[in-house]
């Protein structure tokens, strides 16, 4: 099943790519790689669950938003590679979580983005991670996300 078809089953609509708000780009292709960029938990033009996880945010509203942001990973994605069935797996997750300063649990948050990928992709969305505390994000964000996929580019 393609990944267009797994997200509509799944009841899914992929976002609109998120486009760069600083000096730099969405996404880059480097062989039969593409990495994005960080992405913010932008929903509909507006940025989800702004503040520190702990303290302004709830660990499940960080792990939604942090769902947010791989949806707009695999968005970005799948524009600079024309379509998202060029994916064929996840290789990498880095999370990035603000949080306060007694906030331990930030793998749990950054499952919102895993967990998602693993729905997505089965087994090909197993991947390595990082899931980081953080004092600050740009624009107040819980949580920012990057992500390395594998595609089916030079294959």
């Amino acid at each position: 099943m393609s990944i267009r078809d797994r997200l509509h089953a799944l009841g899914i609509e992929l976002p609109a790519p998120p486009q760069a708000v600083a000096a730099y780009v969405p996404a880059v292709i480097v062989g039969s790689l593409v990495y994005t960029s960080g992405q913010l938990p932008f929903s509909q033009g507006q940025l989800l669950a702004k503040g520190r996880v702990g303290r302004e945010v709830t660990p499940e509203a960080a792990y939604q938003a942090a769902r947010q942001c791989a949806l707009n990973a695999l968005s970005v994605a799948g524009a600079a590679l024309g379509d998202v069935d060029h994916i064929r797996r996840v290789v990498k997750v880095v999370g990035y979580v603000q949080s306060s300063e007694d906030f331990h649990e930030q793998p749990a948050v950054i499952n919102g983005a895993s967990e998602l990928f693993a729905e997505l992709f089965g087994e090909a969305g197993q991947h390595a991670r990082s899931a980081v505390g953080v004092i600050a994000l740009p624009m107040n964000a819980s949580v920012e996300v990057e992500v390395i996929f594998e595609t089916d580019w030079g294959a």
